[in-house]
């Protein structure tokens, strides 16, 4: 007897043209290195034991490494196709 053989057909995303990044994405990246650019500043501060280097430079470099820079690369605002895509409510009014 033959084999039957069972095709699997894969489903493709379609890429849309469309750059995954918007202006806002990129203004929030750019905040995250002014604030990773700032820690570093206040870490080369003298005196080395003094304040800006073993307090303030850490909380600014954790604060862009951490924090804004995940925040703008992950962040999307929600658009029209997404909004439009959920299920219409039916009025009482249509219906008649």
């Amino acid at each position: 007897m033959a084999r039957i053989e069972k095709r699997v057909s894969v489903k493709q995303k379609t890429f849309s043209g469309a750059l995954p990044f918007t202006k806002l994405n990129y203004q929030i990246l750019s905040a995250g290195i002014l604030c990773i650019i700032f820690g570093y500043i206040a870490l080369a501060q003298d005196p080395w034991n003094g304040t800006m280097p073993l307090v303030v430079a850490p909380i600014l470099l954790v604060l862009g490494y951490c924090v804004i820079i995940p925040i703008g690369i992950l962040f999307r605002k929600n658009t029209n196709a997404e909004v439009t895509a959920q299920p219409k409510e039916i009025s009482s009014e249509n219906s008649h």
